[in-house]
Parts: C-alpha cells; sequence; structure tokens
C-alpha cells in the first residue's frame, strides 16, 4: 500500500512540475521581447515604446543606431511614410507611433500583403506624442509590395 501512494505521490510531483514548467514557458511567451531601432537624441521613441510594452504585454529594447536611415532602408520603409523610431515584431516593421492596438490587429489578422504599419511623423496626440492641449488626427498606413493603405484612423 505504501509503495502504490508512493508511485501515486511520484506521478503527482512529476505532473505538477511539467505543469509549472508549461506555465514558465506560457508567461514567457506572452511577454515577448520586440526590439525598437532609435536615434539616441529622441525621446518621444522611449514614451512610444512604453504604450507598446503596456498595449502588447512585451518587452520593447531600445537600441540605439547611428544611422536609422540604414535601418528603414534596409527593411523596406518608404520614404514618405518614416517617422523617428522603428520596431519589427513578429516578421512586421511598425515605423513610427503606431497604437497598440493597430499593431494587435496587425499580428491578429496576419494579411500576407502587408510588410508593416506606419505613422507618418510624429503627430500631436499619438502614442508618446500626447499632449494635455494639442491633438491631431492621424491614418495608420499599412504598406507592402501591393503599395499602401488606410490600416486605421485616429480623430
Amino acid at each position: 500500500m505504501i509503495g502504490k501512494i508512493a508511485g501515486t505521490l511520484k506521478e503527482k510531483s512529476l505532473a505538477g512540475m511539467l505543469l509549472i514548467s508549461l506555465a514558465g514557458c506560457s508567461m514567457a511567451a506572452q511577454a515577448a521581447t520586440y526590439t525598437m531601432y532609435r536615434d539616441a537624441g529622441c525621446g518621444c521613441c522611449l514614451k512610444w515604446a512604453d504604450h507598446a510594452e503596456q498595449g502588447l504585454n512585451a518587452i520593447v529594447k531600445a537600441e540605439n543606431v547611428p544611422d536609422i536611415n540604414m535601418v528603414k532602408d534596409l527593411h523596406g520603409v518608404p520614404v514618405a511614410l518614416r517617422a523617428c523610431h522603428t520596431m519589427i515584431v513578429e516578421g512586421y516593421v511598425i515605423e513610427g507611433h503606431v497604437p497598440a492596438e493597430a499593431i494587435l490587429k496587425l499580428l491578429k489578422e496576419k494579411p500576407e500583403d502587408v510588410l508593416g504599419l506606419a505613422v507618418p511623423g510624429m503627430p500631436m496626440g499619438s502614442p508618446g506624442m500626447e499632449h494635455p492641449t494639442m491633438k491631431q488626427p492621424y491614418q495608420v498606413i499599412a504598406f507592402g509590395p501591393k503599395g499602401q493603405r488606410i490600416f486605421a484612423s485616429y480623430n
């Protein structure tokens, strides 16, 4: 009888360790790490990174680069859509002050014809560019091999 109980406890212990292991992997998957490339002198990039961390349940690692345009060239960001920072998320390019909710929509839908999303320039009121009295309407533009289209609009 004692041998049977010991065997059962051993199995339960093993199962418990497996569950704890799986839970750890699950939490690691939820808290993915993304790299944001930026010019060291830009302060709004870090504010946007905070927004992205909260909205994406992710860790955003800021990497200062000496030539941000080289990063944008490498990842195919059209010149007209460029902003101050670039992040790669699950193979997609995120350019500028794109709201986390638009990124989540992109990751859920996974459109094959989209290389990335961009908010050109630095519109006041966009994530990382919050201002107590000024707010500009802006659009999130999807871009890829078939061209560009409006992905989301914000007022």
